[in-house]
């Protein structure tokens, strides 16, 4: 499949990056991946371009305004343009009660999941205003739609994540930017997979708080990811797209 777009994604050595990347090239879009382990990156990449994609790893920490205007500025030396964005990297340090909650812990995943997301729009947006045309997908979640018990901390900054990209596609309505977010349910990713390992939770309580009674794949979000990112959702900004089992029909 012939096409000249371009995507940057973060957090994409594994899970939902990853498979966006993957889909994506197999789409014959070229693709920058970004993230924080660089063997893993590399070997997206390697698997990528075995099947016949176009790809690059750049090992940068979402956590720095400057790296987002690097990875920018490399993806224009690289490919020319910017089309597609995946503010994707975020993490869940804790889960306790506020009154229990540790600060520092809060404070990691307002650096990484809201300025990381913030700093990557700013410098997406700039390019996407000089290419006329652009799409960006922010990794939101439904801890960023509800109150969950034991998850405020990360809960707030999902929130914020929500109203970054409603605020953002109001913004840029009319300037041809399309921004919108995923708030997948309980996915069974790496992130997922240590909690059960550590105890912190058990796959069958995850899976009762959907009312499919299961946990959602990596694939599935990744369609949804793919779908907003293309043309075929050219009238859709400022959506948070529920892949959530039925979660939000409660």
């Amino acid at each position: 499949m012939k096409t000249n777009k371009v995507a940057l994604i973060t957090g994409a050595t594994s899970g939902f990056g990853k498979g966006t990347a993957e889909v994506l090239a197999s789409q014959g879009v070229k693709v920058v991946l970004c993230g924080r382990r660089k063997e893993l990156g590399e070997k997206v990449v390697a698997n990528i371009r075995a099947k016949g994609g176009d790809a690059i790893f750049i090992q940068a920490d979402v956590n720095k305004e400057e790296n987002h205007k690097f990875l920018v500025e490399q993806t224009v030396k690289k490919f020319g343009r910017l089309d597609y964005a995946v503010n994707n990297a975020g993490i869940e340090t804790e889960g306790a009660k506020i009154a229990d909650s540790n600060t520092q812990k809060f404070e990691e995943m307002i650096q990484t999941n809201i300025l990381g997301v913030y700093f990557g729009m700013k410098y997406q947006i700039q390019h996407m205003l000089k290419n006329g045309r652009g799409s960006i997908v922010n990794l939101a979640s439904i801890a960023g739609l509800n109150g969950i018990a034991y998850t405020g901390a990360y809960c707030a900054t999902k929130h914020a994540v929500v109203g970054l990209t409603k605020s953002a596609a109001l913004d840029y309505a009319t300037d041809n930017i399309r921004i919108n977010a995923v708030a997948p349910g309980v996915v069974n990713t790496e992130m997922i997979e240590k909690a059960i390992g550590q105890g912190v939770y058990d796959e069958a309580t995850l899976s009762a708080m959907h009312p499919m009674q299961r946990m959602g794949s990596v694939e599935e979000i990744v369609n949804g990811i793919v779908w907003l990112l293309s043309d075929k959702a050219s009238f859709v900004t400022g959506h948070i797209l529920n892949i959530d089992g039925g979660y939000q029909a409660k």
